[in-house]
């Protein structure tokens, strides 16, 4: 798609060859593809609300058609196994005796965006759809946390959490040490039980019994890497006590809205996470879909909210979110050097196969990935990919883009 520029004005007293010359390079930007334009004059694209959003072909952004379209059919030809209906799907994925409290929703079938420079080059399966993306709800939560950092509501990620939340929650000799450092980098090895759901009850060490895993030693915080949904969900109810107002509101506000999502998008919590704060009840959220609830939200949104990471935090004129907290949860944790702030890194063993260390990724169960390239100006969202198959299908994608 070609771009036509107006005529430069030129001086009376130009030569024929300064005319001339200019001429030729008005000509030559006639035929100019968009993502040479974006590279050369530094305009950076952004999406307007909703469903506007520019799509431009491979070629026009540095990508391989070929290669490209071999990537969406390997995507749709691989569905995630097991069954669409994910009550059913968290049942029987997770430890005996799992009940679920949260919403769930039946999934639709495979779905993804591919997006360079800022432009739609690949779009499939239907993206439009609100489905549960489990642990990519993760990224959201962090995000809050960032806003609340931004804010001044948290003056240091190394402030001890009970410094805060005053509760109890924090209140023994070892959950007195947690930071809220520890809880974003899932280090905290925070012990109790919150919303019903003691800590042991999210992926206990196999061939161990509860009575066992209630008894183990607890570990120093920052020294041991455990992902860990009650934990996560400490860190909600520890930010929504901060906040004081639930937080899928401060989300709309200050990220949703501005990027331009649409109003299809729910956070949920479980029937039992409600906390009354200020003599208001409200829901404390979930910080994954592993007994339900969660983030509902399309593939479209999805991508505005990975597009929001690939800018750095900026939408058009406005900083919504801090390039230093970018730089923070890109910053491997002590306890495991793939894992940031709630963000996966693609340190090695590489999550992403062909892509640069710099990437960095939010995961969820069933093949829901958000990959942020701001090397190569890529952002892909994939969802409902069999996780077997995800090395393969980014590789693909990484071999399409032309050096």
């Amino acid at each position: 798609m070609s771009r036509k520029l107006p005529l430069p004005e030129f001086e009376r007293s130009s030569s024929s060859f300064n005319f001339f010359a200019a001429l030729h390079l008005w000509l030559v930007s006639l035929f100019l593809s968009p993502g040479l334009l974006h590279a050369q004059s530094g305009r950076v694209y952004y999406p307007g609300p909703t469903d506007e959003w520019e799509s431009r072909r491979p070629a026009d952004v540095g990508m391989n058609a070929k290669s490209l379209q071999k990537a969406v059919e390997f995507a749709m030809a691989n569905e995630v196994r097991g069954p669409r209906d994910l009550r059913q799907a968290i049942l029987s994925s997770f430890e005996p005796g799992n009940t679920i409290v949260g919403p769930t929703k039946d999934r639709g079938g495979p779905a993804g965006m591919i997006v360079k420079n800022g432009y739609i080059v690949a779009e499939w399966g239907d993206t439009r759809r609100v489905d549960m993306t489990f642990s990519v709800t993760k990224s959201y939560l962090s995000t809050v946390a960032g806003l609340t950092l931004d804010a001044g509501s948290i003056r240091d990620v190394q402030d001890k959490v009970g410094n805060y939340v005053r509760d109890g929650t924090f209140a023994s000799e070892h959950n007195s040490k947690i930071t809220w450092h520890h809880l974003l980098n899932q280090s905290s090895d925070w012990s109790g039980t919150l919303w019903d759901k003691p800590d042991w009850a999210d992926r206990p060490p196999k061939g161990e019994t509860p009575e066992q895993w209630k008894q183990r030693p607890l570990k120093e915080p920052g020294t041991s890497f455990k992902y860990n949904d009650v934990r996560a969900n400490v860190l909600a109810y520890s930010l929504l006590w901060v906040w004081r107002r639930p937080l899928p509101v401060i989300l709309k506000e200050k990220i949703m809205d501005p990027i331009g999502a649409s109003s299809t998008w729910q956070w949920h919590g479980y029937e039992n996470s409600w906390a009354t704060i200020d003599g208001v009840k409200m829901q404390s959220v979930s910080g994954g879909g592993h007994w339900g609830g969660g983030m509902f939200i399309s593939t479209r949104d999805q991508a505005r909210f990975g597009y929001l990471f690939l800018r750095n935090g900026k939408w058009k004129d406005k900083q919504l979110i801090s390039e230093e907290w970018i730089k923070m949860l890109r910053t491997p944790s002590e306890a495991n050097p793939t894992y940031g702030y709630m963000w996966w890194l693609n340190r090695s063993p590489a999550r992403v196969p062909g892509w640069s260390e710099s990437v960095f990724t939010a995961v969820g169960f069933g093949g829901n990935y958000v990959a942020v390239d701001q090397d190569r100006d890529l952002l892909v969202v994939i969802r409902w990919l069999e996780p077997s198959k995800m090395g393969d299908f980014f590789q693909m994608v990484s071999d399409a883009v032309t050096p």
